[in-house]
């Protein structure tokens, strides 16, 4: 049973709170720590967001996210801010190593209170408070549930909302995928009421591409898109020189990765990019195909039944031929 008393009294009670993400952020990473940053402002004077590595420009339109830190930029800062933090939460991770570099920093502080809110599976005993939720669409759901076992909704607020709102349509690929529940709609409407326009935050989402970015959207179709039709399966690779021609900006490949799905009959998408000598996978599926035991099988990655992250320790093209080698193993899964 979760002691929301003690939360509420650590919140009530802290100095300093330090909101953490995981590397890479997203559209809920980022909304869930921007939500949860507007909620605690009405209680703590002195609240941080860091994120291991710059989050993406296009979400620079959410209020308060001229405020976060970013450890990559500002690691003397950022070492500073957790030592000092009595109050530590973590979202939208399940496992301190999903902050990469910026773990280090977190352990520096031993003595802090420890909130963990993720909808991510196998999550790690690390924390003093958890939420967790498999099942849930998105982090900013369940910061939502977090607010609501607080009974803080009154403190509810636009610019929260419009934080709220952001990771729950990004991270359910707009209300499509199967995590979209009966209690998500609910909340959204619960937003409605508080006065967000969906359709204002659809648009700063998902019109505001620079022309670099819609080139490297056609590029990739017509150059870097593989169907494997035995498998049900395609492939969407950009090794680095591709990036630098379309002068890629962080967030550039977003959702770049479920295009092949809206083709008939494919039911996996893989995307595979590599910046700065790093090689990185999203995976995505349809139906009930597990692209999370495939990347954690061969990929040292995880995360959801239908949406899923790895990386690699090869080049782009050896990892394309590795993929190719896997699929024969998981052809009678998606031919199902």
């Amino acid at each position: 049973m979760k002691n929301w008393r003690e939360v509420e009294s650590k919140i009530k009670n802290s100095k300093h709170t330090v909101i953490l993400s995981h590397r890479s952020p997203d559209g809920d990473s980022v909304g869930s720590s921007l939500a949860l940053y507007h909620y605690l402002k009405n209680y703590i004077g002195h609240v941080q967001v860091i994120t291991p590595d710059p989050a993406p420009k296009f979400l620079s339109w959410l209020s308060g996210f001229d405020t976060i830190l970013n450890y990559q930029e500002n690691e003397d800062i950022v070492n500073q801010e957790l030592k000092k933090a009595d109050l530590i939460c973590c979202l939208d991770f399940n496992t301190p190593s999903r902050m990469g570099d910026l773990e280090k920093a977190f352990h520096l502080n031993q003595d802090a209170y420890i909130i963990n809110i993720d909808h991510h599976q196998d999550p790690d005993d690390f924390s003093n408070f958890q939420l967790s939720e498999t099942s849930a669409s998105s982090t900013c759901q369940l910061i939502y549930d977090f607010i609501y076992g607080l009974k803080g909704t009154e403190k509810l607020s636009i610019e929260l909302g419009e934080a709220m709102y952001t990771g729950i349509v990004t991270d359910t690929g707009s209300f499509r995928f199967s995590s979209t529940s009966k209690h998500t709609h609910n909340v959204v409407a619960e937003l409605i009421e508080v006065g967000i326009n969906p359709g204002k935050i659809h648009e700063n989402i998902y019109n505001n591409y620079s022309i670099d970015r819609l080139k490297l959207l056609g590029f990739v179709l017509v150059q870097r898109f593989k169907v494997y039709e035995k498998y049900n399966a395609a492939i969407i690779y950009l090794p680095e020189e591709d990036l630098n021609q379309f002068n890629f900006q962080k967030g550039d490949t977003e959702g770049i990765v479920n295009y092949p799905l809206t083709v008939a009959n494919i039911r996996m998408s893989i995307l595979i990019t590599e910046k700065d000598g790093k090689v990185k996978m999203s995976f995505r599926s349809k139906g009930d195909f597990r692209v999370n035991e495939l990347s954690s099988k061969y990929f040292s990655g995880g995360g959801h039944f239908n949406a899923a992250g790895g990386i690699s320790d090869v080049g782009v093209m050896e990892t394309v031929k590795k993929l190719e080698e896997i699929f024969p193993e998981y052809e009678k899964e998606l031919n199902a």
